[in-house]
């Protein structure tokens, strides 16, 4: 079978697509506020509502989707008659292996070689069935929400954001061992915050991508006004409360209050996108090659912040960090679009593709 009758027996699904070309517009916003300074945006109004509506909201649905995602590969296999184990294997130690580089040359706040490790885990969990998902992911996140709680009443001060900011002012090799070493120091607590709070966020995806949820817009745009009332009525002031009181031993209420608010942005994006097939269009062709704009987002940070770039790192206000996002971002759904118009894929997802299918795969002009 040609790398062609993939592209065409798996459908992309625009809802998806739009789905994470949004999300990564609000994984920018905090990225580039740790990239700017180590210990984020300083104390005010804007940190404030940085913390309350968008930290941890986006990578929720961001997550959500990676587990919906991996039902569609388990499908395409299905269709094509191939072991899916093998093809997801193979796609989730690309990930890994990107996320390393990642994390090397750029940014040590990567998801994609976690993303790698928890679907290697889920790839056990290929035949549960969507109710028990949901009641793992419950169970889990509910044990994180805890753990983030008593971990936070005994929390205690460090001076990892002044060794973070020193690293980030030097060069290359410098700012690359401090990654490197801190990643492997934290390493046993990435693997427990990986399966505590990513997994469910995956198992909750891999449901509603088992029963097919976002592929008939009758079937989940009635619930999506319902998802809007609940998020932005409860999840919103109950956020902004908790930042505001800034308090650790309030992260795990934060943690689950992320959950409705996540929803409600989900909702509404797709409500809207729904109305407006050039929304549609701009953010989707964005979430297409979610993964090469996420990489390149590093890459256009670290050159701006970092020692051997600009070294701009703690030199700017808040509001100008938060206009270079959204320049970064506008530019990306532009150059999205364009490039939509001649390929099929970015460079990151035709690696995937490869990796995947274990075959040439072409820049597929339009």
């Amino acid at each position: 079978m040609t790398s062609q009758r993939i592209v065409d027996v798996v459908p992309r699904i625009a809802a998806l697509d739009v789905l994470r070309g949004c999300a990564l517009g609000g994984i920018l916003i905090v990225n580039i506020a740790v990239m700017s300074n180590p210990s984020g945006l300083t104390a005010g109004p804007l940190r404030t509502l940085l913390t309350a509506l968008f930290v941890d909201k986006f990578y929720v649905l961001f997550s959500f989707l990676f587990g919906y995602s991996l039902t569609l590969q388990f499908r395409s296999a299905e269709r094509d008659g191939v072991d899916a184990r093998l093809r997801t294997v193979r796609r989730c130690l690309a990930l890994m292996t990107i996320g390393l580089v990642h994390i090397a040359f750029f940014f040590s706040g990567d998801v994609l070689f976690g993303y790698g490790i928890l679907g290697l885990i889920l790839l056990i969990l290929n035949r549960i069935q969507p109710a028990t998902a949901i009641r793992c992911a419950a169970i889990l996140y509910g044990s994180f929400a805890v753990a983030l709680t008593v971990h936070g009443m005994h929390a205690q001060p460090t001076d990892v954001d002044d060794r973070a900011a020193a690293s980030l002012r030097t060069g290359w090799l410098t700012a690359a061992s401090y990654r490197w070493d801190t990643f492997f120091e934290r390493f046993d607590l990435f693997l427990l915050f990986g399966l505590l709070n990513v997994l469910p966020l995956f198992l909750v995806g891999f449901a509603a991508g088992k029963t097919r949820l976002l592929e008939t817009p009758g079937r989940y745009l009635p619930l999506l006004p319902r998802l809007q009332w609940i998020g932005f009525g409860l999840g919103a002031p109950m956020s902004l409360l908790m930042a505001i009181a800034d308090r650790p031993a309030l992260a795990g209420a934060t943690a689950v209050l992320d959950l409705p608010l996540a929803a409600a942005y989900a909702a509404t994006i797709l409500r809207l996108a729904h109305n407006s097939p050039r929304l549609m269009k701009t953010f989707g062709a964005a979430g297409k090659f979610a993964a090469t704009n996420y990489i390149c987002q590093s890459v256009i940070t670290s050159v701006m912040f970092t020692g051997y770039g600009f070294a701009l790192v703690g030199q700017l206000p808040n509001w100008q960090v938060l206009v270079i996002a959204a320049a970064i971002y506008g530019l990306q759904l532009i150059g999205s679009r364009l490039w939509a118009r001649r390929h099929r894929y970015g460079p990151i997802e035709w690696v995937l593709r490869r990796a995947t299918y274990g075959r040439r795969e072409t820049w597929s002009p339009r």
